[in-house]
């Protein structure tokens, strides 16, 4: 907490409960009878939300004895990587996401809150980041389902597209957990999958989000 701090401003994830003493920090368990694991889908954090989180931290408390690393996929080389004339096609897009898809990622439903509130923010399609200046792509199959003015089936061959590209494997790296290991990912410009391989295993980890701004 005190690194993370010293990092940006910690706030609470909207759907899970933070440990004892802790709200900003929420445990990320799959146990060893569970099948499906917590976010195991690419996607950016939370990209429903007005201000998505500026980053992530994940603290490995407990691994599996195989599996159960985290990949990341650089948003920039995807965005990068698009010939001239689809840059164009994109270029004042803007993408709904809306919480109710991410209903595909979410497991732990005795730790859970309800799905009280419906979450939805339209985004630019191509984010501009504000340190960097760099364009990035910034639709993630979790959470994007439609450009906004146009229909989910209307949308569907373009977004298709964009969430098979940008996670080719040159756009990738993948992070082999230890106990302690800490990685701290920029959401503005990553997007992250954790592989769900360790099936009778049990691993967990802790999170803290760092609030963001609005993408432009």
């Amino acid at each position: 907490m005190a690194f993370a701090r010293a990092m940006g401003r910690p706030i609470e994830y909207p759907f899970v409960e933070g440990i004892a003493g802790f709200p900003e920090v929420i445990e990320v368990k799959k146990l060893e009878h569970e099948r499906h694991n917590f976010g195991g889908i690419w996607h950016s954090d939370t990209a429903y939300l007005d201000e998505p989180p500026m980053g992530s931290m994940l603290l490995a408390r407990e691994i599996p004895p195989y599996g159960g690393d985290t990949e990341f996929a650089s948003q920039y080389l995807a965005y990068e990587a698009l010939s001239e004339g689809m840059k164009r096609l994109l270029d004042g897009l803007y993408g709904v996401n809306s919480s109710a898809k991410a209903d595909v990622t979410r497991t732990r439903e005795d730790r859970v809150k309800e799905y009280a509130r419906h979450y939805e923010a339209e985004h630019p399609v191509v984010r501009t980041h504000p340190e960097t200046g760099r364009k990035a792509l910034y639709v993630n199959v979790g959470h994007t389902v439609r450009f906004r003015g146009l229909t989910e089936q209307e949308s569907a061959p373009l977004l298709e597209f964009l969430f098979r590209h940008q996670v080719k494997p040159e756009f990738t790296c993948r992070f082999h957990w230890k106990v302690g290991s800490l990685a701290f990912w920029d959401n503005r410009c990553t997007q992250h999958n954790p592989i769900n391989d360790y099936h009778g295993h049990r691993r967990v980890m802790h999170r803290i989000t760092l609030a963001g701004d609005r993408p432009s």
